[in-house]
C-alpha cells in the first residue's frame, strides 16, 4: 500500500465509524478516495448530501478549496491518520480554512441542503466572465445529451469551454481535452477550471501532432466549427481513426460544406438538427437565441 492510502478493510471501518456516528445508513455516505490522485471533490461535494473522502499530503489546501467553493457553513469531521482513535474533530468548514493536510486524513462533510442531482444546463453567469460568448444553457443541455459523456470517457472539444465544464463533472474519472488557441479564451478556461474545482481537464493550445502526441485517445470530438475545421478532422482521425464527431456551427456556408468534407473522410451516419430556444425577457416579449445546427457523424 503506497504511503499515505488506506486500503479497502480502512476505509470501510471509517465508513462504519460515521454511520453509526451520524445514525444514517452506509448506503447514503458517499465515497472518494483522493489519496495521490487529483480527483473532481468539488463537484462530487456539491451534488451529495453526506461524503467521506480520504485525501493525503497532496491536497494540502483542500479545506481552504472547499471554503473558496462556498462552502464555510458546511458541518465537516476529520480526523488525521489512517486508523479510528477518537481524534475526530468537528468544526465548520470555515474554522479550519488555513489548516493544511499533511498526511492522510479522512474527511467527512454534511450538507443536508444539498440537491442530490446532476446539474444539466447550467446558467452562463456561473461561469467565469471573459471573452468568451456561452452557449445558452438550453442549447447546451441538447449538446451534452448528443455527446453521451461516461464517467471513465475521454473527449475532446475545440472552442467549447462551458460544455467542457459540464462534461469534467459527468467523466469524473475520464479525461476533457480542451482546445484552446486564443490567450484570452484559454485565461478564461483556466479560470473556469479553477472555480469549478475540476482536475480533469487538459488545455492544449490547438491540434498540431505535438499537442496531439500528448494527450490520451479521445471516443469523440467536439468542434465549434471554423476556417480550420477540415484540418482539424484530419488531424483528430489521425489520433483515433474511428473518431466520432459532433459539430456545432450557426453559418450555412460551414454547414454546406460539411456533408462533402464527411464523405471524404469517410465519415457515416451523419445527422443534423437545428436547435431554436426563445424566451421571454423582462418585457414578456420572446427574444430568440441563436439557432445553431448541430452535425454529428463517426468514421465507418
Amino acid at each position: 500500500m503506497a504511503k499515505g492510502s488506506y486500503s479497502t478493510e480502512q476505509m470501510l471501518q471509517w465508513m462504519g465509524y460515521f454511520s453509526k456516528t451520524m445514525e444514517v445508513s452506509p448506503e447514503k455516505i458517499k465515497l472518494l478516495d483522493i489519496c495521490g490522485k487529483m480527483k473532481n471533490v468539488i463537484p462530487f461535494i456539491e451534488t451529495h448530501k453526506r461524503v467521506i473522502v480520504f485525501a493525503d499530503e497532496i491536497h494540502e489546501d483542500i479545506f481552504y478549496e472547499f471554503w473558496e467553493a462556498g462552502f464555510g457553513e458546511y458541518d465537516m469531521w476529520y480526523g488525521v491518520g489512517i486508523e479510528e482513535a477518537g481524534q475526530v474533530k468537528h468544526v465548520k468548514i470555515k474554522e479550519v480554512i488555513n489548516r493544511k493536510i499533511t498526511g492522510p486524513t479522512v474527511i467527512f462533510i454534511l450538507n443536508e441542503n444539498t440537491r442530490e442531482s446532476y446539474r444539466i444546463g447550467m446558467k452562463n453567469e456561473m461561469f467565469s466572465k471573459g471573452p468568451i460568448k456561452y452557449v445558452g444553457k438550453e442549447i447546451r443541455a441538447v449538446i451534452m445529451s448528443l455527446l453521451g459523456v461516461d464517467s471513465q470517457d475521454t473527449i475532446c472539444l475545440v472552442d467549447a469551454e462551458s460544455i467542457a465544464i459540464e462534461a469534467a463533472f459527468v467523466a469524473g474519472d475520464g479525461t476533457i481535452i480542451c482546445v484552446e488557441n486564443d490567450k484570452g479564451a484559454k485565461e478564461t478556461m483556466e479560470d473556469n477550471v479553477k472555480q469549478f474545482g475540476v482536475h480533469n481537464i487538459i488545455i492544449i493550445p490547438d491540434l498540431s501532432k505535438e499537442s496531439m502526441d500528448s494527450i490520451p485517445v479521445p471516443r469523440l470530438s467536439f468542434i465549434v466549427a471554423n476556417k480550420h475545421l477540415e484540418e482539424d478532422i484530419v488531424r483528430l482521425i489521425a489520433k483515433n481513426p474511428k473518431m466520432q464527431f459532433v459539430i456545432y456551427t450557426l453559418e450555412l456556408d460551414i454547414l454546406s460544406k460539411i456533408k462533402p468534407l464527411f464523405e471524404k473522410y469517410n465519415i457515416g451516419n451523419m445527422e443534423v438538427m437545428q436547435i431554436t430556444v426563445s424566451k421571454t425577457d423582462k418585457n414578456s416579449v420572446f427574444v430568440n437565441q441563436p439557432s445553431p445546427w448541430l452535425i454529428t457523424g463517426e468514421v465507418l
